[in-house]
């Protein structure tokens, strides 16, 4: 594959890992544009809490098949399928459709896993399952999410560790940033972003 092709499907993974399908779903559901809900963002939860589960399952399929569309492209060259599975994720997370805001990364997260190194999977669905138990899912998916690269260094080596990092990273930074600075100056916000993905004022998943 020449370099032209392999940065073809880096563009593809981005611009289509960049559609907004939740705020699509929910515009055609609801009439409701995510952004302006109280969790601000393109994301699952706040799908689910304005439209249920039948949007949020038709958008999250949508989500992580736009993740793993890029890896498939890559075909057996890993070093490129992991790159456009964290590619779809920096695109979803930052969509220039929606002047660079979005979601979280996790459904196309887990298209990208499912192709690149599977045990990624049931590791992040079963953090974010076992963090609403305890309803606390963000704390949950922060674990998920940080355990990626151990976990998959594990269960695939070093080829694992890399699909782990270029997916985990993009989330947890925009867990940080959100889609809109903190009003609260300091550190403090930005590690209650990273730990629980919520400031004060936004309602608990």
């Amino acid at each position: 594959m020449t370099s032209v092709a392999e940065t073809g499907v880096l563009l593809v993974a981005f611009f289509v890992g960049a559609i907004p399908f939740s705020n699509l779903v929910a515009q055609r559901v609801k009439g409701i544009d995510l952004r302006d809900t109280p969790y601000g963002t393109v994301s699952g939860t706040s799908i689910y809490r304005v439209a249920g589960f039948w949007p949020l399952a038709m958008s999250g399929i949508l989500d992580m098949t736009k993740g793993a569309l890029g890896p498939l492209l890559a075909g057996d060259r890993w070093l490129l399928a992991a790159l456009a599975g964290g590619v779809a994720v920096v695109g979803h997370n930052w969509s220039p459709y929606l002047g660079g805001m979005g979601g979280r990364g996790v459904a196309p997260a887990l298209g990208a896993l499912a192709v690149t190194a599977w045990p990624g999977v049931p590791l992040l669905l079963g953090s974010l399952v076992l963090g609403k138990a305890f309803r606390e899912t963000g704390l949950g998916g922060f674990f998920g999410e940080v355990a990626l690269v151990p976990v998959l260094a594990i269960t695939h080596g070093g080829h694992g560790a890399v699909v782990g990092a270029v997916v985990a990273v993009p989330m947890l930074v925009k867990r940080m940033l959100a889609n809109s600075p903190p009003t609260e100056p300091g550190a403090r916000p930005y590690v209650r972003r990273l730990l629980f993905d919520r400031d004060p004022t936004t309602p608990t998943p």
